[in-house]
């Protein structure tokens, strides 16, 4: 697939890191809490046994225990009874209580539900389509490193019709255009993040378009969409060059290639 920009997926990476770190959290608690359930029960189990061994306690007996007792009274013979309470005399904790049961079920379900969320949520909002750009006044351009792009610099190492990305608006991948004098830019740029599911789309000069690797998307060198799936054209935003100094704002009016109110408006 092609690569995303790294500024465009640094909140996304954030959230996840989050998402991992809460799920670790909630993991590690739960193993701490099985651990001390274990730990309390055998030393409940061996102060019981070693008490009716020399019989100074009766074993405590659960609802349950209570329970089938009185169903053995009424229904069981008296040697089958008398089988049964032996078995329940002899290991109190034959049948585990209920309401243990139902907390540890209660912590399974609390570790393993943040897990799930944030693997589901990360791959569901992979298809969510990208709603970039928009607001905000002229942001100065910049190139990979963070570093402000001035005009002399960029057309010392881009010639006529040449396209490559700075950072725009929000950061956005932005494609700058030269023109054919090879000396300005172009009125407009180009948001280079797919309308389809928000790959960056690089150039391909050979064939004069936009083409995207992830899924085959195809825009003409105005960004308008010759190929899909994408269903929308590429972002627009206005292009300045203020006394050298390359200035992106966002584009509100009409779209050209469209005739139609931007659709990131």
């Amino acid at each position: 697939p092609g690569k995303r920009y790294p500024q465009f997926i640094h909140c996304r990476t954030m959230a996840q890191s989050r998402s991992l770190l809460l799920s670790i959290a909630v993991n590690a608690l739960l193993v701490g809490v099985l651990l001390y359930s274990v730990a309390v029960n055998r030393t409940q189990e061996g102060s019981l046994q070693l008490s009716a061994v020399r019989g100074k306690i009766a074993a405590p007996r659960t609802s349950f225990q209570n329970a089938v007792s009185r169903v053995s009274r009424n229904q069981l013979p008296s040697s089958s009874r008398k089988a049964v309470a032996q078995a329940f005399l002899s290991n109190p904790d034959m049948v585990p209580d209920m309401g243990k049961r139902k907390l540890m079920n209660n912590l399974v379900l609390a570790a393993v539900a943040p897990v799930v969320a944030s693997a589901g949520g990360c791959y569901l909002y992979y298809f969510y389509p990208p709603q970039t750009g928009g607001g905000g006044g002229a942001v100065g351009a910049l190139d990979a490193l963070g570093n402000p792009v001035s005009a002399e610099s960029w057309f010392k190492s881009h010639k006529k019709n040449a396209r490559d990305l700075v950072q725009g608006i929000k950061g956005d991948p932005t494609y700058l255009i030269v023109n054919d004098d090879g000396s300005t830019l172009n009125s407009y740029g180009l948001n280079a993040i797919c309308t389809h599911l928000g790959c960056v789309v690089p150039w391909d000069a050979a064939s004069n378009k936009f083409k995207c690797p992830c899924h085959g998307s195809q825009y003409a060198p105005d960004g308008h969409v010759v190929r899909g799936p994408a269903p929308r054209p590429l972002q627009l935003a206005h292009v300045e060059d203020d006394n050298g100094k390359i200035l992106l704002s966002p584009w509100t009016e009409t779209d050209f290639r469209t005739g139609e109110k931007p659709w990131w408006a």
